[in-house]
Protein backbone atom coordinates (compact mmCIF):
# COMPACT_ATOMS: atom_id res chain seq x y z
CA UNK A 1 0.00 0.00 0.00
CA UNK A 2 1.38 3.27 -1.08
CA UNK A 3 -1.06 5.72 1.14
CA UNK A 4 -2.53 7.43 -1.54
CA UNK A 5 -6.38 7.14 -2.57
CA UNK A 6 -6.96 5.70 -6.13
CA UNK A 7 -8.61 8.89 -7.57
CA UNK A 8 -5.20 10.93 -6.42
CA UNK A 9 -3.02 8.58 -8.35
CA UNK A 10 -5.16 8.50 -11.27
CA UNK A 11 -4.93 12.38 -10.84
CA UNK A 12 -1.23 12.51 -10.94
CA UNK A 13 -0.87 10.15 -13.59
CA UNK A 14 -3.61 11.85 -16.19
CA UNK A 15 -2.96 15.66 -15.59
CA UNK A 16 0.52 16.32 -13.87
CA UNK A 17 2.62 13.43 -15.14
CA UNK A 18 2.02 15.13 -18.76
CA UNK A 19 3.60 18.06 -17.41
CA UNK A 20 6.86 16.13 -15.79
CA UNK A 21 7.48 13.80 -18.48
CA UNK A 22 5.39 13.71 -21.69
CA UNK A 23 6.52 10.50 -22.98
CA UNK A 24 5.81 8.24 -20.17
CA UNK A 25 2.49 10.29 -19.85
CA UNK A 26 1.49 8.83 -23.06
CA UNK A 27 2.50 5.25 -22.50
CA UNK A 28 0.49 5.58 -19.19
CA UNK A 29 -2.22 6.56 -21.38
CA UNK A 30 -2.70 3.40 -23.44
CA UNK A 31 -2.33 1.76 -20.65
CA UNK A 32 -5.43 3.56 -18.78
CA UNK A 33 -7.45 2.78 -21.68
CA UNK A 34 -6.92 -1.13 -22.60
CA UNK A 35 -7.65 -1.30 -18.96
CA UNK A 36 -10.81 0.59 -19.46
CA UNK A 37 -11.45 -1.13 -22.51
CA UNK A 38 -11.31 -4.98 -21.56
CA UNK A 39 -12.41 -4.14 -17.71
CA UNK A 40 -16.16 -5.07 -18.53
CA UNK A 41 -14.58 -8.81 -20.14
CA UNK A 42 -12.32 -8.98 -16.51
CA UNK A 43 -15.69 -8.22 -14.61
CA UNK A 44 -17.68 -11.39 -16.65
CA UNK A 45 -15.13 -13.57 -16.22
CA UNK A 46 -14.69 -12.73 -12.00
CA UNK A 47 -18.90 -13.12 -12.13
CA UNK A 48 -18.88 -16.52 -13.67
CA UNK A 49 -15.69 -18.18 -11.69
CA UNK A 50 -17.77 -16.70 -8.69
CA UNK A 51 -20.72 -18.33 -9.99
CA UNK A 52 -18.67 -21.49 -11.17
CA UNK A 53 -17.33 -22.01 -7.42
CA UNK A 54 -20.99 -21.36 -6.10
CA UNK A 55 -21.76 -24.24 -8.04
CA UNK A 56 -19.06 -26.29 -7.14
CA UNK A 57 -19.74 -26.10 -3.23
CA UNK A 58 -22.80 -26.71 -3.27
Amino acid sequence: MTGYSKSTVHKDLTERLPTIHEGLADQVKEILAYHKAVRHIRGGEATKNKWKERASQD
